[in-house]
């Protein structure tokens, strides 16, 4: 059975992780033995199929700029600990001696991790057999603004890696578009499709209701907060509302968030996707998670999409599904009673519909291409 090491590092969000579980999923169920190793905070309810989690020393961002980094007890990380994990990283490797090796965004992302994924790279091309290395991203790049950091992502790639796999739709957006230096890179990169977790309706939970929901939470605080201070001016048309906050949301907005009449609040839902596409309207922020299994639904939605610190992609991915008539956007600095009630009442009129044209399969198309590239290998 072939063997295959997945390293995913989430720092401030979980979409990261759970796009990578539904790979490591789709890939077991494949017949690779799959390796998870996760460098971000635990997450609850992570379904990651026949996988193995590997479970790092965590390490978390204390805010959306990314420039301050501390371990799971809040503490800044200091060489001992970087030390720690990069040992801990390179020891896994060992044991595993992986037939393919993953590393979730690095090098366009994750600088930050250099100290423990180039030693990790070099160690993987000097052994006896090495394995075959791709580098995994989603469909938008935080477009760098630097020249030299963009040439150090492309340099990285030629020393170390065989192939870059883009989890999204040429057809709705390319490499090209967010990353300056595509060119250099072009025959190493393939498109999958977008990564979808799997879901089931269940039990029908959500049918008929309005959910507003933040990924993992810890930047969805203030968006949650003011459509729950703006709910009773909004045009529900008598729906209840259920608001699902995530994991990592601090309490210092979850706490405002409270039940009442008609609003069901909850923590967090391992089944938030089937709740979303039971759903007669979702309300959410444009993450790639969401926004996938929104377009995997079909259920009308209106997306506030996160634009803080250097992100970006959130609002571009959601002005490109909304051209294709997926959803509609309320900016957050225009968020008020008449401006997302103007979009809730065009999305529901809308009702469902799927947006022809666009590879959903991501994560077993990935699963096959790691095979091929095993097989080549």
């Amino acid at each position: 059975m072939r063997r295959l090491l997945l390293h995913v590092q989430t720092l401030l969000g979980i979409g990261h992780l759970r796009r990578a579980a539904a790979v490591a999923r789709a890939a077991a169920d494949a017949g690779f033995e799959v390796t998870v190793a996760s460098g971000g905070m635990p997450v609850p309810d992570l379904d990651i199929g026949g996988a193995r989690l590997f479970q790092l020393p965590a390490v978390r961002t204390l805010d959306s700029d990314f420039r301050v980094l501390v371990d799971a007890e809040g503490r800044p990380i200091d060489d001992g600990w970087r030390r720690l994990r990069r040992d801990t990283t390179l020891e896994l490797f060992g044991k595993i001696r992986p037939d393919v090796l993953v590393t979730e965004l690095f090098p366009f992302g994750r600088r930050q991790l250099r100290f423990e994924l180039l030693p990790l790279l070099e160690t993987a091309r000097g052994v006896a057999h090495p394995p075959v290395i791709v580098s995994s991203m989603r469909d938008i790049l935080v477009t760098k603004p630097r020249a030299d950091r963009n040439r150090e992502i492309v340099d990285t790639l030629h020393a170390y890696y065989d192939r870059v796999l883009v989890h999204g739709d040429r057809r709705v957006i390319t490499l090209a578009s967010t990353f300056p230096d595509h060119h250099r890179i072009a025959p190493m990169v393939e498109y999958t499709g977008y990564v979808m977790t799997p879901w089931h309706a269940g039990n029908g939970e959500g049918r008929g209701e309005i959910v507003v929901s933040a990924g993992g939470g810890a930047v969805g605080g203030a968006i949650m907060t003011r459509v729950m201070q703006l709910r009773s001016a909004l045009p529900s048309g008598g729906r209840p509302w259920r608001f699902v906050t995530g994991p990592h949301m601090p309490e210092e907005f979850a706490s405002r968030l409270r039940p009442a009449p008609g609003v069901t609040v909850e923590r967090s839902r391992a089944d938030l996707p089937a709740l979303v596409a039971n759903a007669d309207l979702s309300i959410s922020q444009a993450g790639y998670n969401t926004l996938v299994e929104v377009l995997a639904a079909g259920t009308p939605a209106v997306v506030i999409p996160f634009e803080g610190g250097v992100e970006t992609e959130q609002r571009l991915r959601a002005d490109l599904l909304a051209e294709r008539g997926a959803l509609e956007v309320v900016a957050h600095d225009v968020l008020a009673a008449g401006t997302l009630g103007a979009a809730m009442e065009r999305a529901l009129a809308r009702g469902r519909r799927h947006p022809g044209g666009v590879h959903l399969d991501g994560a077993v198309r990935t699963a096959g291409i790691l095979h091929r590239l095993a097989d080549a290998r």
